[in-house]
């Protein structure tokens, strides 16, 4: 085969695996044109045009448009610069592929309804600006929006915790798990919460600036670090703050508070150690923070997860 070898319409099928009709479509289109014609008018194409439709074939089957195709093979377009194009727009159907795999895959495994799909399905679709824009919403509707430099504005109410929140954010990964999926569907409706912001607010601030307990501080470190390793024992053992099991850690708990406070170790006393330690967490923000681990992809360290909790359940119990 050499630069003078003609192939017909068959012949080009038989060595591109193209239907002739293809082909022929290619050519009344004038995109691989024929290079002359038979006698009897049968179209004959030269080693140019073979190998430009074996080109044109590889850049439909890579996804395309023929309107491209055509300015690649006229040179108006560069084959590297069409490809890169390519790769990025492919990059992000296959990370639309697995995101609506991820939420397939929530759905089944919980038994989601119509509602919880709907909204799973458009949480996931959001882009990377708009789910900036959610979790910044959060943070300016939680702590306040922060001044320009040289203006008069609103500062965060506090920076520290603003900081702190900010440094966590949740950030959906390019192919979730469906724990992940369900885990940022519940956050995207978490943060928008109002009663939510008001108590991130409170507990964030205490947890940034680092200040212990007023029942901590008048405990003591000694009994404030037991009580910790004790709850986080029992916690680890998983023990059930309700059960019979927890109830010799709390009254053991409770006894030694009441010495210290020279109070009576008993209901009341008990509602007041609750009241006391329930200011370190709050339910729905330790909520937030494990979804947010779970997000992020990060290990939940067990002995990292908030004990007064369990003690608070413990103690009404």
């Amino acid at each position: 085969m050499d630069a003078t070898t003609l192939f017909s319409i068959g012949e080009l099928s038989r060595r591109t695996g193209l239907p002739v009709r293809t082909i022929r479509f290619y050519s009344d289109a004038g995109v691989v044109a024929p290079t002359t014609r038979t006698p009897a008018g049968y179209r004959l194409y030269d080693l140019d045009a073979l190998l430009r439709l074996e080109l044109l074939r590889t850049l439909r089957e890579l996804g395309m448009d023929l309107a491209t195709v055509r300015r690649v093979l006229d040179r108006e377009l560069s084959v590297a610069d069409v490809a890169a194009a390519h790769a990025d727009a492919t990059d992000v159907q296959i990370r639309v592929l697995q995101r609506r795999r991820s939420v397939l895959r929530a759905v089944a495994a919980g038994g989601s309804s119509p509602e919880e799909i709907t909204l799973m399905h458009r949480l996931t679709q959001l882009s990377g600006e708009e789910r900036r824009r959610l979790t910044d919403d959060f943070i300016e509707g939680t702590f306040g929006t922060p001044a320009t430099p040289g203006t008069f504005g609103t500062a965060y109410a506090d920076p520290a915790a603003a900081a702190m929140v900010r440094a966590a954010l949740p950030d959906l990964p390019d192919d979730p798990s469906g724990e992940q999926v369900a885990a940022w569907t519940e956050l995207a409706e978490l943060v928008g919460d109002e009663d939510f912001r008001a108590r991130m607010r409170r507990t964030a601030a205490r947890q940034a600036a680092g200040r212990p307990l007023d029942i901590e501080s008048a405990a003591g470190d000694e009994l404030t670090e037991f009580t910790r390793r004790k709850v986080t024992e029992a916690m680890e053992s998983g023990i059930d703050p309700r059960s019979e099991r927890g109830a010799p850690v709390i009254d053991d708990l409770v006894h030694r508070f009441a010495e210290v406070f020279a109070r009576t170790p008993d209901r009341d006393f008990r509602e007041w150690m609750a009241r006391q330690f329930e200011e370190a967490h709050d339910p729905r923000v330790d909520r937030y923070w494990r979804l947010v681990w779970i997000v992020n992809g990060w290990q939940v360290v067990p002995n990292l997860l908030p004990v007064y909790p369990w003690l608070v359940q413990a103690l009404r119990t």
